[in-house]
């Protein structure tokens, strides 16, 4: 019974790392309740974009910087450009907004 003790009296945390603005499930607007983790892998950079509720997508880097791609599942990552300094990821029915660097006119 002891390993029961502390059940429920925890609040859901989010997970660290930086804001990323978040419309999930099909939402129109966009929150700030989803976080992004960068992790380096032998691939490139893995970014972890975490939900509020304990839901995760993860996103691999291209290696030259261009953009991103889904790193694990069956759905493709549809990215384009939102403004002049990030971009809208859509997987499914979520959609993420991630700074960018656009790509320079010189080589």
């Amino acid at each position: 019974m002891t390993l029961l003790a502390g059940c429920g009296q925890k609040q859901a945390e989010k997970a660290p790392g930086a804001e990323a603005p978040c419309a999930l499930a099909g939402a129109k607007d966009f929150s700030a309740e989803c976080t992004v983790e960068r992790t380096a892998s032998p691939d490139g950079t893995i970014l972890t974009l975490h939900h509020a509720d304990g839901g995760f997508r993860r996103l691999l880097v291209m290696k030259d910087g261009q953009g991103v791609v889904a790193a694990d599942g069956a759905e493709l990552a549809e990215v384009r450009m939102s403004g002049t300094s990030e971009i809208e990821v859509r997987l499914g029915g979520d959609r993420y907004r991630l700074p960018a660097k656009p790509k320079s006119a010189n080589p």
